[in-house]
């Protein structure tokens, strides 16, 4: 029996996970930004993660073009910046605190890390496409992540 998306949506709501923004700019030098949950390290030698990006979200194509991105680690004080990138919005740095990383990307300020990439593969991932990204320079902040389970934000108890 096919397990349809609903149910596969409400499952994977039941595994906590931290919320990230993922930026970078097009050809044009346009920046993008999207809030991205499916992200994870790939390897230490090199240091590597990926990103997960849905092929329909208007950003998709910019991932490929410049072969950069950053992938920014909200704190628990960034929900608004998580549900900002969320949005489909013309200009959605316009509000928000952020400074040039590799290639012009945009780096968020405030955020628990942020992981500087420059694109090593690329993978066909049903509706989504799994980039690949070498880490070329991370900057650690402290506090506690921005943790989102079961279709709501939440804090880690330490």
């Amino acid at each position: 029996m096919p397990v349809s998306e609903d149910d596969f949506r409400n499952a994977l709501s039941r595994f906590p996970s931290g919320v990230t923004v993922v930026t970078t700019r097009d050809a044009a030098g346009r920046r993008h930004g999207i809030t991205v949950s499916a992200f994870c390290s790939v390897s230490l030698a090199p240091p590597m993660v990926l990103i997960c990006i849905e092929k329909a979200t208007a950003s998709h194509a910019s991932f490929g073009e410049t072969g950069v991105f950053v992938v920014n680690v909200l704190h628990e004080s960034q929900q608004y910046e998580s549900e900002h990138f969320a949005t489909p919005l013309e200009e959605k740095f316009a509000d928000v605190e952020f400074h040039d990383g590799i290639a012009g990307v945009p780096v968020l300020k405030n955020a628990l890390a942020n992981i500087e990439c420059r694109l090593k593969h690329a993978y066909d991932g049903g509706d989504h496409t799994i980039f690949v990204g070498e880490v070329e320079n991370v900057i650690i902040g402290d506090g506690q992540p921005l943790v989102y389970f079961h279709h709501a934000y939440t804090g880690v108890k330490a």
